[in-house]
C-alpha cells in the first residue's frame, strides 16, 4: 500500500506539472475566442504599449499636465523599457508558436517577461498613485488589464509571459516609488547636473552588464531619451517655473497640432538620417531625444510665446 500510495502521489504531482505547464504556454484556448470585434478591441489595446502611444501619452501629459508628474512617469517608462529589454536578452524565452500570433509587430523579439505587460502595469499604476482618485485606479486597472489580455488574444505571449510582466511592472512602480523618497530622489529634486551625470554614468555599466551582444539599442535610445527628457524638464523649470494655461480648450487644441507636427518630424527625420547611411540603433538615439527636447523645450517655448500659458501667480 506505501508503494502504490508513492506511485499515486507521483502520478498526482506529474499530471499538476502538466497542467500547469499547459496553463503557462498553451494558447490553443485562445482560438476559438477570436472574432472581428474582439481583434478590433485587443488591438486598440495593444496598441497602447507601442512607442507611438507614448510618442502621444507623454508630450500631452506634460504639456496640458503636471509637468513634474509626467517627466516622473517618463522615467519610469524609461526604466522599465531597459530593464524589460535587459531580462528579454537574458532569458531568451521564444514566444508562441507564430500560428497564433495576430499582431506582427514583435519581429524577433524574446517572449519573457512581456513588455507590454510590464509597462502597461507600470505606467497605469503610477498615474492612479500620482492623481489618488478612486476612478483613476479603475480605470488603470482597466487599462492595464486590457493591454495583458490583448497580447495573449493576439498570441504573442503567453500566460507566463504575461504574469511575468504584471509582476516585474508592480516591482518597478514600487521600487521607484521608493526611490522617490530617498537620497536619489533628493538628488533628482535638486540636483540636476548631478543627477544628469549618474545617468550619462549607467549607459557604459548596462553596456558591461548586457547578457548578449551585440547590445541592445534600446540602451543607447531610451537613455537619449531620459537624459534629454530630465534636462528639458530641468531647463524648463528654471526658465519659466509654473505655469497655468490661459484656455484650455485652445491648449488642447494646440497640442494635438503638436503631435501631429511631431510625428511628421519623427518620420523624416528617420528617413533622412537613413538615407545618410546612419544605422537604425543611431537613427533612434536622436529620433528619441529630439523628442524629448521638443517636449521639454520647444513647444512649451511656443506655448509661452503664442500666450497659451503664462506664469501661475
Amino acid at each position: 500500500m506505501c508503494l502504490l500510495g508513492k506511485l499515486k502521489a507521483t502520478e498526482i504531482r506529474d499530471r499538476g506539472k502538466l497542467h500547469l505547464e499547459t496553463f503557462l504556454h498553451d494558447l490553443s484556448w485562445v482560438l476559438p475566442l477570436r472574432n472581428d470585434t474582439l481583434t478590433v478591441i485587443f488591438n486598440g489595446f495593444t496598441f497602447l504599449g507601442y512607442l507611438p502611444f507614448f510618442l502621444i501619452l507623454l508630450p500631452m501629459g506634460y504639456w496640458l499636465g503636471d509637468k513634474a508628474m509626467f517627466t516622473r512617469l517618463t522615467m519610469l517608462v524609461g526604466i522599465v523599457a531597459l530593464s524589460n529589454s535587459f531580462l528579454k536578452d537574458l532569458f531568451q524565452d521564444p514566444r508562441p508558436d507564430l500560428m497564433f500570433a495576430l499582431d506582427k509587430r514583435v519581429g524577433d523579439s524574446f517572449g519573457f517577461p512581456s513588455g507590454h505587460a510590464q509597462i502597461a502595469v507600470a505606467t497605469w499604476m503610477w498615474i492612479a498613485f500620482e492623481l489618488r482618485r478612486r476612478w483613476m485606479w479603475a480605470l488603470a486597472a482597466i487599462v492595464a488589464g486590457g493591454v495583458c489580455l490583448s497580447r495573449l488574444y493576439l498570441g504573442v505571449h503567453d500566460v507566463e509571459d504575461v504574469l511575468g510582466g504584471i509582476l516585474l511592472g508592480l516591482a518597478t512602480m514600487v521600487a521607484f516609488a521608493g526611490f522617490q523618497g530617498g537620497t536619489l530622489g533628493s538628488i533628482y529634486r535638486h540636483q540636476p547636473a548631478a543627477y544628469l551625470i549618474g545617468m550619462a554614468a549607467i549607459i557604459p555599466v548596462l553596456h558591461l552588464a548586457w547578457p548578449i551582444n551585440p547590445v541592445s539599442g534600446a540602451v543607447f535610445s531610451v537613455s537619449a531619451m531620459m537624459i534629454a527628457w530630465y534636462a528639458g524638464h530641468a531647463w524648463q523649470q528654471n526658465q519659466a517655473g509654473p505655469e497655468t494655461h490661459r484656455n484650455v480648450v485652445l491648449s488642447v487644441m494646440a497640442s494635438v497640432f503638436a503631435i501631429a507636427v511631431l510625428f511628421t518630424i519623427f518620420k523624416f527625420m528617420g528617413e533622412g538620417l537613413a538615407a545618410l547611411g546612419l544605422e537604425k540603433d543611431t537613427v533612434s538615439v536622436a529620433q528619441l531625444a529630439f523628442m524629448s527636447l521638443y517636449a521639454t523645450i520647444i513647444v512649451p517655448w511656443l506655448f509661452r510665446a503664442a500666450r497659451l500659458t503664462i506664469a501661475r501667480t
